[in-house]
């Protein structure tokens, strides 16, 4: 299905105006997609009460499937030196385009509620763990590759739809090899995701890190979308997507709990905006 202004539902400016206005503004591209690292950091930033202008990039009312295939990042990459959202900018200083980046920013914008755990042990392991979730190789950069994996080895070469997953695999570096490695990696960290869930659950705490709620919590919410995405009434995402926003692994699958599927939605009631707004 297309993808039209009437399924956006933020006030999206251009790049053009965005770069004309002061204060902060938010690069999250304009598609009913809840991209892990897009939801990540609007996340952190509803939390802690920041208003921001959404700004648009890519181009809106192409079909799901086209999307990522067109060229209209060039100013995107003329303001921020980069092709990928969110984005996050304040004032006149320098695009924050990286997930640690954009949190430290908020920290500073609004430091309460602090979403960084005050002690140094508690600290370095939510650091540890939303790298393993956002970072590079993480979970969200890995399932990449098995989001090309199944299309690529199921779609005909006449069908219209495998040039996009060709042209994600070619971006992405996608082997069959590299695919299977993905798949590991991403059961190795919901598995270490899920034994610290319990492990917190056990001091009674509901959440991740410590005893309130804090950047991993949100992480973890935005990220399971890419595994396990949300009923439409919560989540009114666009439909060709949705499948490849699943998982098919059985090794993910086991490793993917209950709990962890509760916390994520426990912390969208309790403390993050529902439906999910595009």
């Amino acid at each position: 299905m297309a993808i039209g202004l009437d399924d956006i539902k933020l006030n999206y400016v251009t790049i053009a105006e965005a770069k004309k206005m002061s204060g902060l503004r938010m690069v999250l591209g304009a598609y009913a997609i809840p991209g892990p690292w897009r939801e990540a950091c609007k996340g952190v930033y509803y939390v802690k009460g920041l208003q921001y202008t959404p700004v648009r990039s890519g181009n809106v009312g192409t079909s799901d499937l086209a999307i990522g295939m067109d060229n209209t990042q060039s100013e995107l990459i003329e303001w921020t030196g980069q092709a990928s959202a969110p984005v996050v900018i304040w004032n006149d200083e320098r695009p924050r385009s990286i997930w640690i980046d954009q949190l430290n920013l908020a920290e500073r914008l609004n430091p309460t509620p602090s979403l960084i755990p005050v002690g140094v042990d508690e600290r370095a392991r939510m650091f540890g763990l939303a790298n393993e979730l956002l970072g590079e190789s993480g979970l969200v950069w890995v399932k990449r590759l098995l989001m090309v994996d199944g299309p690529l080895k199921t779609l005909s070469a006449a069908d219209p739809q495998r040039a996009f997953f060709v042209f994600l695999g070619e971006k992405y570096g996608y082997t069959p090899a590299k695919a299977e490695a993905a798949a590991r990696r991403i059961q190795a960290i919901i598995e270490s995701l899920a034994l610290q869930l319990k492990a917190q659950q056990t001091r009674g705490s509901r959440y991740l890190i410590g005893e309130q709620l804090s950047a991993l919590d949100i992480y973890w919410a935005a990220c399971c979308a890419i595994l396990d995405p949300m009923p439409e009434a919560r989540c009114p995402m666009a439909e060709g997507f949705r499948g490849i926003y699943g998982n098919t692994d059985p090794g993910i699958a086991q490793a993917l709990v209950p709990a962890l599927r509760a916390h994520r939605d426990f912390i969208y009631d309790t403390h993050l905006e529902l439906p999910i707004v595009f």
